[in-house]
């Protein structure tokens, strides 16, 4: 399979630029819709991300790009390791190009020592975005194994006095050490309870169901402030577990609202709704979204800024990757049992018109091959300010599949 050859060909049919065409009787033919574009450029755009990495010979995961803009990489253990995988996956689906299929199992199948991390929470992030997209389009049973281990490893990190997942370790002389932490969670650990969920399902061991629950609950108790916004961090004692701290890491201050946080959360609450049918999760999911739909600091293009209390509004850069967080999650609401669900889809709808523009879009072959533009990775680190991140192209693509799922219907 040639497979350099076949995706350079799929970049010059792509045609982003997509312009009104007439039949053989002269009568037009409408342009395409915006979503149908999008999935034709990120085709292309990954096409050509795929055919450097075939050309290099290596195994190599494409994250973001430095600050001398080269594409940077990362190894398995890399939290956003997952991503890119996760990404051929959902382009496979949306284009159904059986091109694709090998390819992804091979990016998927490189990550399998992740398996057995156990110092950092994020191998949900890693192996259900890559394996569970894997398992679900693939069917192999090998992947299923490497899903259950992946568990395992994850709740290992679970504390029973304080009921939840430690986010990080506190060791040395680590920036999480320096700010006194002893069991910090971030709310991005909402994200990683689907693996526990799909865990239970696989394997019918009740034990991982139990544990995400109790995360669950015990962030909905912990991290929300009336409003319906999150704090980025929340520090429990191990021993007795009460609440040490509630603070931030990458947002502009502890109380501020860091975007990101409150996209994982909305996201993290809706997947927790449909893995259980406790609507107390929805709910939750639906206030936050609430806080940041009607935030005075909400651009009208819907694109958020990296935090909503940031001091320099407007002249703050943009978070995409909130926007594709959010969007997503919004299109699975849409199919739950709520009040006017048609409202949420035609918020995600607006929010990923945004994102499908030449504002948010990157040209094709440019941006180092990643789709969006203008993402924030942390501001307080240094770290990632207004570049492409893997995981802002991941969510938007699971958005572009949610909304065709849904229209299909």
């Amino acid at each position: 399979m040639k497979a350099r050859n076949v995706l350079t060909a799929m970049v010059a049919m792509a045609g982003f630029v997509l312009c009104l065409q007439c039949t053989n009787k002269g009568a037009p033919v409408a342009e395409e819709p915006w979503n149908v574009q999008a999935v034709e450029n990120a085709r292309a755009q990954i096409g050509l991300e795929i055919d450097t990495i075939e050309a290099s010979g290596q195994l190599l995961n494409p994250v973001t790009l430095t600050p001398e803009g080269k594409v940077y990489y990362c190894g398995y253990a890399d939290w956003r390791s997952g991503f890119f995988p996760g990404s051929v996956w959902y382009l496979y689906e949306l284009t159904g190009d059986t091109i694709l299929l090998p390819l992804a199992e091979k990016y998927t199948e490189a990550l399998d020592e992740a398996k057995h991390l156990t110092w950092h929470h994020d191998i949900g992030f890693i192996i259900n975005c890559s394996y569970g997209n894997g398992l679900r389009l693939a069917k192999k049973e090998a992947y299923k194994d490497v899903m259950i281990q992946a568990a395992k490893s994850l709740c290992t990190r679970f504390h029973a006095k304080p009921g939840v997942i430690q986010s990080w370790n506190v060791t040395g002389n680590s920036w999480q050490a320096q700010r006194g932490w002893e069991c910090p969670v971030i709310i991005d650990n909402m994200m990683n309870l689907e693996l526990l969920f799909e865990a239970t399902k696989l394997s019918g061991d009740s034990t991982y169901y139990k544990i995400a629950v109790s995360h669950a609950d015990r962030t909905m108790q912990e991290h929300f402030r009336p409003d319906g916004s999150c704090y980025h961090v929340i520090d429990y004692s191990i021993a007795d577990g009460t609440v040490r701290h509630r603070q931030t890491a990458q947002g502009y201050a502890d109380e501020s609202a860091w975007s990101r946080g409150q996209a994982w959360a909305i996201y993290g609450y809706a997947m927790c709704y449909r893995e259980t049918g406790d609507r107390r999760y929805l709910d939750q999911a639906l206030k936050t979204f609430r806080f940041m739909q009607h935030h005075p600091h909400m651009p009208a293009d819907l694109i958020p800024y990296w935090d909503m209390d940031a001091p320099k509004i407007p002249d703050e850069p943009r978070d995409v990757s909130s926007a594709s967080v959010i969007a997503s999650a919004l299109y699975e609401i849409s199919t739950f049992d709520v009040p006017d669900a048609a409202s949420y889809k035609a918020y995600a709808d607006s929010m990923m018109q945004s994102l499908a523009s030449p504002a948010y879009t990157a040209p094709l072959g440019e941006n180092g091959r990643f789709i969006l533009m203008h993402s924030v990775g942390s501001i307080p680190h240094h770290s990632e300010i207004d570049v492409p991140l893997n995981y802002a192209d991941y969510y938007y693509l699971e958005a572009l599949k949610r909304k065709q799922d849904i229209e299909k219907k």
